[in-house]
């Protein structure tokens, strides 16, 4: 019966993303900017993370491991998307997205159709990951766990620093033009990306028993994986590095011989 429910919970998950995104495409489509995709994924994946870690599937729940996770996916959620709703209500659509839609021509609404709703089953992904953390069936409070929750709170500290850190620079007229390589950005050209993976590297610390006792544990890797490769490999670095030479030329490709991709570490020396 439990694992009837789990599957019913998971397909409601999937079937929430794909409207969720669905919503996002509409609206993006008719306001011209696809900030509100980003920001409705993040609030979407936040709200299902929560919803599947509280649902009511056994007699205890929701226990103290799940309203831990709980929280922990509604505080990444809540400042991920408040950030990107910000930005989007400044005005003026988001660079990645507006060079898919130029690329895709005539047939733009239903390729961007069709790439949401595969965010829609990454977002669905993630959320398992955040499922299979908040079922872990050991008592809370393991070593693990307050590694888990320090990881957790270091990333969204350093996300927020990051942000605030680029915002600042934008701001300052002196710097129009130039290359953000203030402080988190001396040390990684992306340092939000890195924090927002990190943020996904405390589920498998919630989640994994070492013994062997719980394998469902291990779809929390499943988090970080993706994650990273969304980040790294697919809507995070390319599209956005592109964009940079694009506006920023050659003062964005020495910055990129001075200083890390994803990873942070010190400058380079010319």
């Amino acid at each position: 019966m439990a694992g009837a429910l789990l599957l019913l919970l998971l397909l409601g998950v999937l079937v929430f993303m794909a409207l969720a995104m669905g919503f996002a495409w509409a609206l993006a489509r008719a306001t011209g900017r696809h900030g509100w995709v980003d920001t409705i994924w993040s609030f979407s994946v936040g709200l299902a993370g929560v919803s599947a870690s509280l649902a009511p599937l056994a007699a205890d729940s929701p226990n103290l491991r799940q309203m831990v996770v709980a929280a922990v996916a509604a505080l990444w959620s809540a400042r991920l998307g408040a950030h990107i709703l910000a930005r989007t209500l400044k005005g003026g659509d988001d660079p990645r997205y507006a060079a898919l839609v130029q690329e895709w021509g005539s047939n733009a609404a239903s390729r961007l159709f069709l790439f949401l709703q595969i965010q829609a089953l990454c977002g669905a992904v993630l959320v398992l990951a955040v499922m299979a953390a908040a079922r872990a069936p050991m008592p809370f409070g393991s070593v693990w766990d307050i590694l888990g929750l320090a990881v957790i709170a270091t990333a969204v500290a350093g996300e927020t620093l990051a942000d605030r850190q680029l915002a600042a620079f934008r701001a300052d007229p002196a710097n129009h033009g130039k290359v953000c390589d203030a402080g988190l950005w001396g040390w990684s050209r992306h340092p939000n990306y890195f924090f927002e993976w990190m943020a996904w590297v405390a589920y498998p610390l919630f989640a994994i028993d070492a013994s062997g006792a719980y394998p469902a544990g291990f779809a929390a890797l499943l988090g970080p994986a993706l994650m990273y490769w969304l980040l790294v490999h697919a809507s995070g670095i390319p599209p956005t590095e592109a964009h940079m030479l694009r506006s920023r030329g050659q003062a964005f490709r020495d910055y990129m011989g001075r200083v890390n991709s994803f990873w942070p570490g010190p400058p380079k020396r010319r």
